[in-house]
């Protein structure tokens, strides 16, 4: 049976070049970067050159960059680090989005149940986009952190984060975006943007799982969270994933190569996608989720008006259709989403979302097969119900 894998947010597949690069670490000598040794200054080098191209293509200092071990890790040494300095500064409010990934949203909420951070959620709008009017309402001299993320994981909504990030600025509270989903999407110029902290992930952009970075902008303030060595400039101790960042290196590296020819070709796919549903199972029958403008090229939500999300996947994954029906996170659950509830969406569109995310493999021949399958299991569902 031929696979179709469309659950690109979810994960990607790695790039060959990446393989190869970190293939070249693993099967050399070894050596920790802390080490004052010939082997020990190898590792050492390996991660200062991938530090000086990741954040070349991020457009800050090298001095700005850490690594992690992903995108959780990075929001969480984000917000926890920033609240707890900023606290210091007399700063005790969260302000975050209801559609935020709960990388941020549980981290947020645990601050306010364990710390005594005050909590501010904010509602989008049927689109998925949080209002300026609104952002700049719930800023205060006690702000201490602002946390929205840039394209959503579930429906691929882009927000305004120049704009928030200007109110911010006003305030002097930090800015923090979770980037996940927008690196190799979006391009960034981190020294000329008002943003304080932004998190990424290697294994959204066809880089390893387990390795992923913060960007913390010069003068902003972080305790540490792990205790134990000097790395990353004594704000995360412990021993770097040398291959892992290596092969987070190469993934930007061709990202940032590719993104003018690939970003046109996987809105194509999406676009395309979106017109062989509606053409074969009916407008009526099919409703896209997210804004119609503000997305992500490869991030389709799609609800199947009258076909419940869970067995519309099964069946799906029977045919050998891998999508989705939300966070990677979360999707293991039978739990409604989040994103699409803070959208307040009605309760048919609710209950029939299916997320599809493209990538690295795929065509547009393939799409088109992927569809007919679609078409049918719908068709038969439907008649099912």
């Amino acid at each position: 049976m031929k696979r179709y894998y469309f659950d690109h947010s979810a994960t990607t597949p790695m790039h060959p070049d990446v393989i190869n690069a970190m293939l070249e670490v693993m099967q050399g000598p070894g050596g920790n970067g802390s080490s004052t040794h010939a082997f020990g200054r190898a590792a050492r080098g390996r991660i200062t050159a991938a530090r000086d191209s990741v954040s070349a293509a991020l457009g800050c200092k090298s001095s700005e960059l850490m690594f992690t071990s992903g995108g959780t890790e990075s929001d969480n040494i984000a917000l926890i680090g920033a609240a707890r300095a900023q606290r210091r500064r007399g700063r005790n409010r969260l302000i975050t989005s209801a559609a935020e990934h709960h990388a941020v949203l549980h981290t947020c909420q645990w601050l306010q149940d364990e710390e005594g951070f005050e909590l501010i959620m904010l509602p989008v709008d049927e689109f998925g986009l949080v209002d300026l009017e609104q952002v700049k309402a719930a800023l205060t001299p006690e702000t201490a952190i602002v946390s929205i993320m840039h394209g959503n994981n579930e429906v691929g909504t882009l927000q305004r984060i120049e704009e928030i990030g200007a109110l911010v600025a006003e305030s002097n509270a930090v800015f923090h975006v979770d980037a996940v989903q927008t690196l190799g999407f979006i391009p960034y110029s981190l020294n000329h943007m008002p943003v304080d902290l932004m998190s990424f992930s290697a294994h959204k952009i066809n880089g390893p799982q387990g390795v992923g970075a913060l960007y913390v902008s010069s003068g902003v303030h972080l305790d540490p969270l792990q205790h134990g060595g000097l790395q990353e400039r004594k704000r995360r101790a412990g021993t770097e994933n040398v291959a892992g960042i290596a092969g987070f290196a190469k993934a930007i590296d061709i990202s940032v190569n590719e993104k003018e020819k690939k970003q046109p070709f996987l809105d194509k796919l999406r676009m395309r996608w979106i017109e062989m549903l509606a053409e074969g199972i009916g407008p009526a029958g099919v409703v896209v989720n997210g804004h119609p403008t503000l997305h992500l090229p490869h991030i389709v939500n799609i609800s199947f008006i009258g076909i419940p999300t869970e067995s519309m996947l099964m069946n799906l994954d029977m045919a050998g259709i891998a999508a989705a029906s939300g966070s990677a996170c979360t999707s293991g659950s039978l739990e409604k989403s989040h994103v699409l509830k803070a959208m307040g969406v009605s309760r048919e569109r609710l209950d029939s979302a299916v997320r599809f995310s493209f990538g690295l493999g795929n065509t547009l021949e393939e799409l088109e097969q992927a569809a007919q399958i679609v078409i049918d299991i719908a068709r038969r569902l439907s008649k099912q119900g």
